[in-house]
């Protein structure tokens, strides 16, 4: 509907007016904005210099509220002021766990002294005043460059010292330090066991060179050693005197043994000592035993050859020496191959490879007119009158021993394959284990309860090792395992050869002491505190012995 109070011409003419004054604005409005960009952009500085407005280093205080540098210097300061803190706290932190002698303390208070000392700088204290009338952007970018520099220390101090604040992590360390420790452990171990072997196999100059002068001796005076078609003495077979068992290719060592016994026996002419060594030394040991009479003693020495029962018909290990497989087990001496088992290395040692070192299972047949003998190592000490013994009442048992067991050590699971169904079946894995070295045997017993015919059933089941590994104790362990009579333990004391802490009043009042271990006292290797226990009853008024110049 039309509105009939206004004309057309006059809503035609409000139409135009509207249109010119917007016109007009916007042209007003253009050339105000060329006025003052014109302005701003030919200001002149003090200096006369020509500066563009768009780049000016100078901002006004009311631009300043809404200008981007004063978020951005309010920025710098948090981080400055945030990492002051964190290395300050790190600092609170290394002083309560005391750490590498408060080094970090000092390093972290040096740090958060950097940020408070930088935001005192002189021509920084403008940007923290009250006065923000101007704010410079060159030393806002300054102070920026700055903090980042010392946030980036910070934090490079921070990650550096992590370890040490950080728990897990120094587990973690210590856990592989302790694994890389015990590899280099676990290596010296197989490497010394592996020289030590070495060295209880060598034999010494002065060793070689007495048997060699006594062989000599041997062959140049047969007659005067030899007793080949004499009588056997009376004496050598007498059960009522007290007989000894001796089994040794050493020369020096068997000597120091029958030496050191008769010197403290009450009456040597009672005592008879059954030598037996192998062929090649049979002729030095004559020698030696007839260079002096030992107190009036009876010792009769002979090779394992002249028991003409022992052969490998009838002796297990000597049927298993035989084999291939052991000779490759004792023989592969590369330390890659010799310390594959080091808690076995001892066992590689040739002398289980020596029927001398069995013969100890044979000694009824060997002696059948004894009742009872007196089994010695070559590598012992008598140093007390040793008659005693054969008053002891054995209780019908036949091995009399020492045992060597206390708390979980030295039990006979530490000596038998106890995961094997026989062993497991047959004896108790914490049974108390003794000592070879010296061994006082009722041979009437050891006849009655066929201890030999035991031996040969154990020995031929082991023939692959899985009852037990090579060595004479296991055996032992298993033939008398009902059948041990224990003895006080100062009659025989062990470890001289490789226990440096035993007691000196235990070993003065030992009957016996037993150097058993690599460590034997006539090789360098002995140690030397109780070597002169041993060295004392050498013969050194002996010619031959003299001459090979002993270096104990």
């Amino acid at each position: 509907m039309v509105n009939h109070r206004f004309p057309h011409s006059a809503i035609s003419t409000l139409t135009l007016s509207s249109s010119a004054i917007s016109i007009t604005f916007c042209i007003v409005l253009a050339l105000s904005f060329l006025v003052t960009h014109s302005h701003s952009s030919h200001h002149t500085d003090a200096n006369g210099g020509v500066a563009h407005g768009l780049e000016s280093t100078r901002r006004p205080v009311l631009a300043l509220k809404t200008d981007p540098l004063k978020p951005r210097l309010d920025q710098i300061c948090k981080q400055a002021d945030d990492h002051r803190s964190l290395a300050l706290l790190y600092a609170s932190y290394a002083r309560k766990v005391k750490l590498e002698s408060s080094k970090l303390v000092r390093v972290f208070a040096e740090l958060s002294r950097n940020f408070i000392a930088l935001m005192n700088k002189p021509k920084y204290r403008p940007l923290f005043g009250n006065d923000l009338s101007h704010v410079d952007e060159s030393v806002l970018r300054q102070l920026e460059k700055e903090v980042k520099e010392r946030i980036k220390t910070t934090r490079q101090v921070i990650g550096d010292a992590k370890e040490s604040f950080d728990n897990q992590l120094k587990i973690q360390k210590l856990k592989d330090t302790i694994f890389s420790v015990n590899e280099q452990l676990t290596k010296a171990k197989k490497q010394g066991a592996f020289s030590s072997l070495i060295a209880a196999k060598s034999i010494s100059k002065g060793l070689h060179c007495l048997s060699m002068r006594l062989m000599e001796e041997r062959i140049a005076h047969p007659e005067k050693y030899s007793d080949e078609g004499k009588p056997t003495p009376p004496e050598v077979q007498d059960p009522n005197l007290y007989h000894y068992a001796l089994f040794s290719d050493n020369v020096l060592a068997a000597s120091v043994v029958v030496n050191s016994a008769m010197k403290n026996a009450k009456e040597p002419h009672k005592h008879v000592f059954h030598v037996v060594t192998d062929k090649m030394n049979l002729g030095a040991m004559q020698v030696m035993f007839k260079l002096k009479d030992y107190s009036g003693a009876h010792i009769e020495v002979k090779a394992v050859e002249d028991y003409k029962f022992l052969n490998s018909s009838y002796v297990p290990v000597l049927r298993q020496l035989e084999s291939a497989n052991l000779q490759r087990f004792y023989f592969e001496n590369k330390l890659e191959n010799a310390t594959k088992d080091t808690t076995n290395m001892k066992f590689r040692n040739p002398k289980y490879l020596s029927i001398l070192n069995h013969l100890r299972f044979y000694l009824p047949e060997m002696y059948p007119k004894l009742h009872k003998i007196l089994f010695l190592d070559d590598d012992i000490v008598v140093q007390k009158d040793l008659t005693g013994l054969w008053k002891i009442d054995m209780d019908g048992k036949v091995n009399g021993a020492v045992e060597t067991c206390f708390g979980s050590f030295h039990r006979y699971a530490q000596y038998m394959n106890f995961s094997h169904p026989l062993i497991r079946e047959k004896f108790s894995p914490k049974a108390c284990a003794w000592a070879y070295g010296m061994n006082f045997f009722d041979l009437d017993a050891w006849r009655r309860t066929k201890c030999t015919e035991e031996y040969h059933y154990w020995q031929n089941l082991n023939e692959n090792r899985t009852l037990w590994k090579l060595g004479t104790l296991p055996p032992g362990l298993i033939t008398y395992y009902s059948t041990t009579k224990p003895l006080d333990k100062s009659w025989h004391v062990l470890g001289l050869g490789y226990n440096p802490s035993i007691d000196m009043d235990e070993i003065k009042n030992a009957a016996v002491v037993h150097f058993n271990g690599n460590m034997k006292p006539w090789l360098d290797i002995a140690l030397s505190q109780f070597k002169p226990l041993w060295t004392k009853y050498v013969d050194y008024e002996l010619e031959f012995v003299r001459a090979c110049n002993f270096d104990f």
